[in-house]
């Protein structure tokens, strides 16, 4: 008994209780690597030692606080820590949309780990804590730019693979329309600039360049909307398969994804749009239901006409029904330029169905630049890796200097939904550079069915479910 004491009171010594909050801020400034935070041991040995200040202000020393005081600062402590947790070794993510279906469905919530791939300092530390970008019901920047920080990467455990499932910041997130931001800043901008065209042409207007077209639509659409520009670490939450790395060539034919000319390792949940016909009589809902088809993926057309994303085994079930006719997958046909589709161009007459081939930046390669391959990397040069990039004539220009090549400051990898028709993936903006990468989704801790009602929503089976 006494010996439990004596144990007691070692533990509970100002000294011991020093010495180990020192030895884990020590370690915490290796794995930063920023040993100007050194002093911070000041701090720590004032807070179990000396107590020269009080440091929780809100307290009185000496004294019985209010219940009040003691929730405050039981608050203020579990902000700190969640805040911590979250820049350093996890956070949590909920699935708002059907682009990874069937591997994650809406409205998963996940454990992602920011361990794995090593976690960023944050480039702007100044923010409201657990907000993203705005402010809930007052609608406004949750974050201040007042102190920005570069990027850097702490020390992880691993690298991105093919195959890995990734979350990180959507790269085209950096403008933003205030009124309109479920929609891609550059694609307002580009559908105002073929309506100026189309007007021109209409009018009998002379044609103008697209270039020339494009600057006219972004002046109108900053003069109509409030725009805005995010630093990389506030822009939204993206979820997607990494299916090609740096180094990489990806292409896709006819809807198959092939990896440096091979076939890619297709996950057993990916699925396609498919066309339906049936006898004349309607599918029963419940058969749907039964496959895990939610009916918001459901399009009917008629009793007798579907288009419903669907995985290879309920393709095959689907055509066992009775009343089924045909089950046809739907794709784009080669050679049909689809503007949406990056690069956005049309020497490159690509669609969501056919695409590439197309390699992957990698840091430290330099690639041949000229006028035809330009809009493949342009916005990596101008504003992933900020260099002043403009053309005179048929000739590149990099920061005032001739450029007939160019290599890249950092690595970067292509995304893309499992559910292929239904998700706003590279193929619409392109490359995710490295410093947008925030973390592997390890395990689903909840998962809610928003056409359940009261426990039906919980999907109970999906409950601490391993994701991959």
């Amino acid at each position: 008994m006494n010996q439990m004491i004596l144990n007691m009171k070692f533990i509970r010594n100002k000294y011991f209780r020093f010495s180990l909050a020192a030895i884990a801020y020590i370690l915490w400034v290796i794995w930063v690597g920023n040993y100007w935070l050194l002093p911070g041991l000041g701090i720590i040995f004032d807070i179990y030692v000396s107590k020269k200040v009080n440091w929780s202000f809100w307290k009185k020393r000496g004294v019985k606080n209010s219940t009040v005081i003691e929730w405050l600062d039981a608050l203020i402590f579990a902000i700190i820590a969640v805040t911590f947790i979250n820049i350093f070794f996890f956070q949590n993510f909920r699935i708002p949309t059907g682009s990874m279906e069937k591997s994650l469905l809406i409205g998963d919530h996940l454990f992602v780990s920011k361990l794995s791939y090593g976690p960023r300092i944050p480039n702007t530390p100044l923010a409201f804590p657990f907000t993203q970008h705005t402010m809930p019901v007052l609608k406004t920047k949750s974050y201040l730019e007042w102190v920005k920080w570069p990027y850097k990467r702490l020390a992880g455990f691993r690298k991105i693979k093919n195959n890995d499932i990734v979350v990180f910041n959507f790269p085209a997130g950096d403008t933003v329309v205030f009124e309109k931001q479920n929609q891609i800043y550059y694609s307002i901008v580009s559908s105002y600039a073929d309506q100026i065209r189309q007007r021109d042409l209409l009018q009998d207007i002379p044609v103008k360049t697209k270039e020339e077209y494009y600057k006219l639509g972004r002046e109108q659409v900053w003069s109509d909307y409030h725009v805005i520009d995010r630093p990389v670490d506030r822009r939204d939450n993206y979820i997607k398969r990494c299916v090609g790395i740096p180094g990489d060539t990806i292409e896709i034919r006819t809807g198959n994804l092939f990896v440096n000319g091979m076939p890619h390792q297709k996950s057993e949940n990916q699925q396609f749009n498919y066309n339906i016909q049936t006898d004349g009589t309607r599918i029963n809902p419940k058969a749907f239901e039964r496959l895990d088809i939610a009916k918001s993926d459901i399009h009917s057309f008629s009793n007798s006409l579907y288009l419903v994303p669907l995985t290879d085994e309920n393709v095959k079930k689907i055509k066992n029904f009775r009343n089924v006719v045909s089950v046809t997958k739907y794709y784009n046909q080669p050679g049909y330029f689809a503007s949406h589709i990056f690069p956005h161009d049309p020497k490159y007459p690509w669609n969501e169905d056919n695409f590439g081939p197309l390699w992957i930046p990698k840091k430290g390669v330099a690639v041949s630049l000229s006028m035809d391959n330009l809009p493949l990397y342009r916005r990596i040069i101008e504003v992933y890796e900020k260099n002043e990039l403009r053309i005179e004539g048929e000739k590149i220009y990099i920061n005032g200097k001739v450029a007939d090549e160019y290599t890249f400051k950092m690595d970067y990898y292509w995304m893309m939904g499992d559910n292929r028709h239904d998700s706003l993936d590279a193929r619409f903006w392109g490359f995710v550079p490295e410093d947008h990468i925030v973390g592997r989704p390890k395990v689903i801790w909840l998962s809610l069915d928003k056409d359940k009602k009261f426990l039906g929503k919980i999907r109970w089976k999906r409950m601490f479910m391993g994701i991959k």
